[in-house]
């Protein structure tokens, strides 16, 4: 049985929907989000738990025999950082409590793309050392404190840690309007028959489609043995504004969709991460491309609100 903490997220639930895929049980915790997304209903054990809450944690041990732990619940920081901070730092340290108590085999937790910023090399890679750099963002800056607080509460345990470099996802339960990706919101306007805000072509970078996301997750969860600590989990190529306006096209070719000339901060390139470590360790390679991903990603969204 395997644990999957946020599992009614985006990243949670299409993780959650691998596991499956691969034949393993899967119980997913949620605290806030009640509707379970129609690829999962019938096919994962659902349990209501607020992660902060170490004593509720611990007895979900009592209930179930967990083998591994994905932890991926996580909280939107608000106006107090020291709030967020206390809050998911709390759900961060309950799961590696629960993953020692229960001697599970794997704990897998969420990282970020983010860790890199401040490396000139492009793409980004696991074994580049983490620079000292200003984040752009409070979830950032807590990602980057998980790695070291995961790998040293689990040292000696016999739990392996596995730190996950999650880049740039998005698709099917995303916040349609989210702030952190342009193209949900993009497809929206689309399909409300709105001509959306003009992108620079040539801007882009590091771009995952949920369900590939999920799918490597579930990979590095199940391998029978994963030779490394750090695995960047991405598509492993950037996508340019230029490809993604283009497979919009392809569906709405009735919109007068324009893009503008070249980058919006001049020459340069965007990173994106390598994922031959994910790729050479456990075989993923992704399934969607920028013209699949957006397809799918409309024919999800004509059924569904996000």
């Amino acid at each position: 049985m395997i644990l999957v903490t946020g599992g009614l997220g985006m990243i949670g639930a299409h993780t959650a929907r691998a596991l499956t895929d691969l034949g393993r049980d899967v119980v997913v915790t949620s605290h806030r989000a009640a509707d379970v997304p129609s690829f999962l209903r019938g096919r994962v054990t659902v349990e209501s738990l607020d992660v902060t809450d170490r004593d509720a944690f611990l007895a979900l041990g009592k209930q179930y025999e967990f083998t591994d732990v994905v932890h991926l619940a996580g909280s939107i920081p608000g106006d107090d950082p020291v709030a967020y901070f206390r809050a998911d730092l709390a759900g961060l340290l309950n799961a590696l409590d629960a993953a020692r108590a229960w001697r599970v085999r794997r704990f897998a937790v969420a990282s970020s793309i983010g860790n890199y910023i401040g490396r000139p090399e492009i793409p980004w890679h696991e074994d580049l050392a983490l620079p000292t750099a200003d984040l752009p963002l409070l979830i950032i800056a807590f990602k980057k404190a998980v790695e070291p607080l995961t790998t040293h509460s689990l040292q000696d345990t016999g739990v392996q840690p596995v730190l996950l470099r999650i880049g740039s996802t998005w698709g099917p339960l995303m916040d349609p309007e989210s702030p952190f990706n342009p193209m949900p919101p993009y497809i929206s306007a689309v399909l409300r028959g709105e001509t959306p805000q003009a992108l620079y072509a040539d801007d882009g970078g590091d771009c995952c489609y949920g369900p590939d996301a999920g799918r490597a997750i579930a990979l590095l969860t199940v391998a029978e043995s994963l030779p490394h600590t750090v695995y960047n989990v991405s598509s492993g190529r950037p996508v340019t504004n230029g490809e993604f306006v283009e497979a919009v096209r392809q569906f709405r070719p009735d919109l007068p969709l324009s893009l503008l000339p070249g980058r919006r901060l001049g020459p340069g390139q965007d990173p994106y991460l390598d994922i031959s470590r994910l790729t050479r360790d456990t075989g993923f390679t992704p399934g969607y491309d920028i013209a699949a991903a957006v397809a799918d990603y409309a024919a999800w969204r004509a059924d569904n609100n996000r």
